[in-house]
């Protein structure tokens, strides 16, 4: 059996390197590293991909939700909902930018945002609301939408670990992540599901002035070369990475219909155990069904219940198979996040969650050998430590 890895980028790599590296080469002859027309293709292609107007690429994702927020026009003091369980990237470019975090509790099945949590920390102060589509699967965005909409709010979605996943709407219709929002940002860090080989991001949006303003934000507040117009960043996609993307864009569907495929065979391996919740769709689903694409997972995440959840994670290190917790600690108990305004009866779930999630090998690269040991491993230990 070949090392199992948390992310096995080798390998995919091999796989694609007939394409990814003439698409460097290209780069690398014409010498055009920054907004060469390598940037402006992929921007396009993603574009098309996501049925979004505008992709605004960037350096990396945390500009990219830093840079929407600027876009918005978002003022000091203003109050921005987000959950509390995620990654710190989230509520770091809130207080960036002098913004008010006001973190409230995920679902406790899809471990997004909940909405009723919305709902009770919306104030006058409240000027946008930031869904998180973690581990990759779509958060409840009817909802949310109409929520900001009768609260004449902005909706900021991170996308960071969502590309490529759909959201069916009540009407049945489909929309990509990312292209609901007023904005959305993503991430395209190495082990993302589309990523690059370095650092990477884009913002999308369908609003032509709010795109406008975003695009002269991410290049030092120019339109025109030397005339800054607004206060802005240094924020580009270099156009080495925006070949990488490129070439792998088209192998984006694919790479997540192997990932699903992957998670059915953990869930299946799993199923019925009375001390692990394996995840699945959004809640009106059963497991991963035959036409998920609600669910990319960029995550494979476990809930477990009368489990140690630290012991098991020494175990399989023990047996060199990798794992994460994400995340260990809730954001409102991060030492730079503290704040008197929280109470900790309003993080039950996320409170919870922090203690029993652990996040198994998920990626492209995965054989049924490597998978059976994995879930024999964790199932021995669970059941002979009862």
């Amino acid at each position: 059996m070949k090392k199992i890895q948390m992310v096995d980028l080798q390998s995919q790599y091999a796989k694609i390197k007939d394409i990814v590296d003439p698409s460097i080469q290209d780069v690398m002859d014409s010498a055009t590293f920054i907004n060469g027309p390598k940037v402006h293709e992929f921007q396009k292609n993603l574009e098309n991909y996501l049925g979004v107007k505008h992709v605004i690429p960037c350096a990396n994702g945390t500009d990219a939700l830093q840079i929407a927020m600027m876009g918005l026009g978002l003022q000091p003091g203003d109050e921005v909902i987000t959950a509390d369980f995620t990654f710190a990237a989230t509520v770091e470019v809130i207080a960036l930018l002098q913004l008010t975090p006001v973190l409230v509790d995920v679902d406790p099945v899809t471990f997004n945002i909940d909405v009723e949590a919305i709902k009770k920390a919306i104030t006058p102060k409240t000027k946008a609301i930031v869904p998180v589509h973690l581990f990759g699967l779509a958060a409840e965005m009817d909802e949310i939408m109409a929520l900001a909409k009768a609260h004449n709010l902005y909706v900021i979605e991170d996308n960071a670990q969502g590309i490529g996943a759909s959201y069916t709407h009540k009407d049945g219709s489909k929309t990509k992540t990312g292209a609901i929002g007023d904005v959305a940002s993503t991430s395209f860090f190495p082990s993302k599901n589309l990523g690059c080989y370095g650092d990477g991001g884009a913002i999308f949006t369908n609003d032509d002035d709010l795109a406008h303003a975003i695009r002269g934000i991410v290049n030092h507040g120019m339109y025109e070369r030397y005339h800054h117009d607004v206060v802005g960043v240094n924020s580009r996609l270099d156009s080495i990475q925006a070949a990488v993307l490129d070439a792998k864009l088209p192998h984006l569907d694919t790479y997540n219909d192997t990932r699903r495929n992957t998670a059915r065979k953990y869930n299946e391996a799993f199923k019925d155990h009375p001390n692990i919740t394996v995840p699945s769709g959004l809640t009106d689903c059963e497991g991963i069904c035959d036409t998920c694409d609600c669910h990319v997972f960029h995550q494979y995440t476990l809930n477990l219940k009368g489990v140690d959840r630290d012991a098991l994670v020494t175990h399989l290190q023990s047996k060199n198979i990798p794992c994460g917790v994400y995340y260990p600690i809730p954001l409102h108990r991060q030492k730079a996040y503290l704040d008197d305004r929280y109470n900790e009866a309003d993080f039950t779930v996320t409170n919870a969650l922090v203690k029993s999630v652990i996040s198994l090998p998920m990626h492209t690269e995965l054989d049924d050998e490597q998978i059976e040991f994995i879930t024999s491993t964790v199932l021995n230990f669970i059941d002979t430590n009862k």
